[in-house]
């Protein structure tokens, strides 16, 4: 705890909150029928996203998945515009014709989420190419599932990321399960976070639902990014609460495991620390909850009375 300063700490811990709540009101919301979107929940990941996004600048860019949310959040999206997108509407961040998978804020960094499996790290490959190119002393992030390291755009990224020292971060999101495939069945090796060896990079093992953790990993990661030493490999070890995707019944996995992973809660686990610590009361976390309650609260108002996008957009936004 001592190698993050109390302010780091209070707004990892804002991060957090913002993204279970946001998380929290768009599943209520779609279970009521009153949003119509594919929900890919990060409930249960939020220390990931936030300790990650703390270490970065805003001028340091990302590349996020399907399960996008707590990313675009962590990084500093607007959860007004977010939730106006998920509601197909005209102030969402794609004029409503994203949805959920595709929030991008160029303005943060945020160069967009991914449906496409694995399709985010080739991106995040080329963006860390410009920034070195452009002599910048800028990083990327890119985030991906324990999925998507079995596919090739991991692999290629990784040796062009590596050949060519680019100021880029791997952070796979080790939930345990691809969709519905377990990480012990569709890989022979014990962790990810050691196919760093066959690039030449260093990789580590971190709890993602350790927030402290998460951060101390990722500063030196980004520090050496910065400093023009390469890539790192970042596997953070986590659980999502739910299903895959919102209706998705998790009936393949072990409700022992299941229980065991939702009692090592990130938000409470990271509450403990701040109030045993000292550092704050839990009032002053309280406080900080009810603040963002209203500002979800906002966002939800914001989205539904925006207006639909007009006919006339429909074939905005493409190339030729």
């Amino acid at each position: 705890m001592e190698q993050v300063s109390k302010d780091v700490l209070l707004e990892m811990y804002r991060k957090m909150v913002r993204i279970r709540l946001f998380e929290e009101k768009a599943r209520e919301l779609t279970l009521e029928g009153r949003l119509y979107s594919s929900l890919h929940l990060y409930i249960g990941e939020e220390a990931i996203a936030s300790g990650v996004c703390s270490c970065l600048r805003e001028t340091d860019c990302i590349t996020s998945t399907h399960r996008g949310h707590g990313h675009c959040i962590a990084k500093g999206a607007d959860t007004k515009r977010m939730m106006a997108e998920l509601y197909g509407k005209a102030t969402g961040y794609c004029k409503g014709k994203g949805g959920s998978m595709h929030i991008a804020d160029m303005s943060k960094g945020v160069i967009g989420a991914n449906g496409i499996v694995g399709a985010g790290l080739p991106i995040a490959a080329g963006v860390a190419f410009a920034q070195k190119y452009n002599g910048e002393d800028n990083v990327t992030v890119a985030f991906f599932g324990d999925g998507a390291s079995n596919r090739g755009t991991f692999h290629e990224s990784m040796n062009m990321a590596a050949s060519q020292k680019l100021p880029l971060i791997f952070a796979c999101e080790n939930n345990n399960y691809a969709m519905s495939t377990s990480f012990d069945y569709h890989s022979n090796n014990k962790t990810i976070a050691q196919r760093a060896g066959a690039y030449d990079m260093p990789g580590a093992l971190v709890d993602g639902n350790d927030a402290v953790a998460v951060y101390v990993a990722t500063m030196e990661a980004v520090e050496r990014a910065r400093s023009g030493g390469g890539p790192t490999l970042l596997e953070f070890t986590t659980w999502r609460h739910y299903g895959h995707f919102l209706n998705d019944q998790q009936l393949y996995k072990d409700p022992a495991e299941q229980e065991r992973w939702v009692a090592d809660d990130p938000i409470p686990r990271f509450e403990k620390k701040l109030t045993e610590g000292g550092l704050f009361d839990q009032s002053e976390l309280d406080a900080v909850r009810a603040e963002i309650t209203d500002e979800i609260e906002q966002a939800v108002k914001f989205g539904e009375e925006s207006p639909e996008p007009s006919y006339d957009v429909l074939f905005e936004d493409l190339y030729d």
